[in-house]
């Protein structure tokens, strides 16, 4: 009998590129199996094996097929893919490394180069990130999403020009691309010559993706209140907030039962004493409510010569969960017992693992920001596993506060922010929370209070440098000009000096607010 002919290798991996573009990843990984069995010397085939094991969420055995490829030829889209792995795995400065001979290079493939600029983008290097969208978009200026990705960036960096007329460009080639329409409403205040309010409700009027409606009902709403019309700015944002709502899976009561159970675990008992925790200073932690400020003393901070903002991580509660899950038997069953697990770790630990996950992500200088708002979930855990660490509080009027989340599309993160009534009942937590930690911790946690930081932005930049132990530097006061990077939603305003327009706005809409500020006050929260 004659031996069955194997399939070339090209047509196999032409099928396996076939089963990807149907979303069969099972077949395409059998499909690939046979390939890397059949030609184990074939350099694609082991790419490919790369490219579907880190699909399917195995960056360890991604990583060891992509170094089997490199064995057999290298490309640099290879070499993009190893950095790739590498930075899946959890290997910052490895990734790093692996990228670093792309980061000064030219290619011929746009699709290289936008790749290449979003690895550099989440490696933090977005100079360099900058460059290589602004080549993919010279080598083919008609993708939406290469002129998409550079926008966005172009606002992170301060170039609202840039961002904006890339965001055009976005719109204009690529019509549903929802995004687009957002980011480009919250680059600058909209004036009555220069606005976009009936492009936008002539698009809503043909659109029918919810995920769509909730990104132009969002823009609306801004580009509204800019011009001053805020019964209509209310009306769309309770559009999109609702069109949202209505599409997640979420429950209220289960943060409120972990916040709870938070303050019941976390009692001033386990502050007794010496805490035997890590011993670094490095860590100023910031954390709050979103948009409170935080943003605002990152870049004061972070405009001194002695810290380095490393922006908002997620190291500490990964950390946290790694250990629980290495050292906890039996396993905690429900998140309230993970709650409950966490006291009994060792905190020395705990605090040396967060400060060693950081170390890839931040420069020489002594002292590093973390500024997660969620953090203020951990502020008790911060302390004992980190002692000397700063932690700064921002809180702001409760009415403004809420609204200015309410009003703000988050994409993925702080799904409370959609209903007001869930809004108010997590603000009430976390008032709750923050109480019981300035209670348990007294003189622990540095409050700031928004209002008195636009009143009197030096004096409040003193006492805020003093209480991290650092000497006084002007340019702290300059904080504007910092070019670092800040990709969060008050990316814009970050570039500006500090406004008081944003204090008492949510009276602008406090027919609507009634039954949100009544609510706070029945929970002993003062909303005058």
């Amino acid at each position: 009998m004659a031996a069955t002919r194997l399939p070339a290798k090209e047509h196999l991996a032409d099928h396996i590129a076939s089963l990807v573009d149907r979303g069969d990843i099972g077949q395409a990984l059998a499909a690939c199996r046979q390939l890397n069995d059949s030609y184990p010397d074939y350099a694609y085939g082991w790419y490919l094996a790369s490219f579907l094991m880190r699909k399917a969420g195995n960056p360890v055995d991604a990583l060891n097929a992509i170094k089997r490829a490199l064995q057999w030829g290298y490309s640099d889209k290879f070499q993009l893919q190893k950095a790739k792995c590498l930075f899946s795995a959890g290997d910052i400065p490895g990734a790093a490394a692996a990228i670093d001979p792309l980061a000064e290079k030219s290619f011929d493939d746009p699709d290289l180069h936008n790749e290449t600029g979003s690895q550099l983008y989440l490696l933090g290097d977005y100079r360099k990130a900058l460059v290589h969208y602004s080549r993919a978009i010279e080598l083919d200026g008609r993708r939406a999403d290469f002129h998409f990705n550079r926008a966005a960036l172009q606002r992170y960096l301060g170039d609202t020009e840039g961002a904006e007329a890339g965001f055009d460009a976005v719109i204009a080639l690529k019509p549903d691309e929802f995004e687009a329409y957002n980011g480009r409403a919250q680059l600058r205040r909209q004036t009555t010559g220069r606005n976009h309010v009936e492009q936008l409700r002539q698009v809503i009027a043909r659109t029918s993706d919810p995920f769509g409606l909730t990104q132009l009902y969002y823009a609306l709403g801004k580009e509204q209140e800019d011009l001053g019309d805020f019964d209509g700015a209310f009306a769309s944002l309770s559009q999109g907030a609702g069109i949202k709502r209505r599409h997640m899976q979420y429950s209220v009561e289960t943060d409120l039962q972990i916040m709870e159970r938070i303050r019941e675990v976390y009692g001033p008992g386990l502050f007794d004493g010496q805490i035997a925790g890590s011993a670094s200073a490095d860590p100023i932690f910031i954390l709050g409510m979103p948009r409170t400020g935080t943003t605002l003393v990152e870049r004061i901070l972070g405009s001194h010569s002695e810290v380095f903002s490393a922006g908002e991580l997620n190291n500490f509660s990964l950390e946290l969960v790694r250990l629980v899950k290495e050292t906890v038997r039996p396993a905690p069953a429900s998140r309230l017992d993970f709650v409950v697990a966490t006291a009994g770790l060792d905190f020395c630990a705990l605090g040396d693992a967060y400060v060693g996950s950081t170390m890839a992500l931040r420069d020489d200088s002594p002292y590093f920001i973390d500024k997660l708002p969620f953090n203020f979930l951990y502020a008790g855990l911060i302390h004992l596993a980190l002692p000397r660490a700063r932690i700064i509080n921002l809180q702001r009027h409760p009415m403004d506060t809420c609204f200015a989340i309410y009003k703000q599309w988050f994409k993925d993160a702080y799904p409370f922010s959609y209903d007001l009534d869930e809004l108010g009942q997590y603000y009430v937590a976390y008032d709750r929370l923050m109480r019981h930690w300035n209670d348990a911790m007294p003189g622990v946690i540095h409050t700031v209070r928004y209002e008195d930081l636009v009143a009197d932005v030096e004096g409040e930049s003193r006492r805020l440098l003093d209480y991290c132990g650092l000497p006084w530097e002007d340019q702290c006061l300059r904080f504007y000009e910092n070019p670092q990077a800040s990709t969060t939603a008050s990316a814009v305003q970050v570039r500006q000096p500090i406004y008081g327009t944003s204090v008492g706005r949510w009276r602008h809409y406090a027919k609507h607010l009634e039954p949100l500020r009544r609510h706070l006050e029945q929970a002993g929260i003062d909303t005058h």
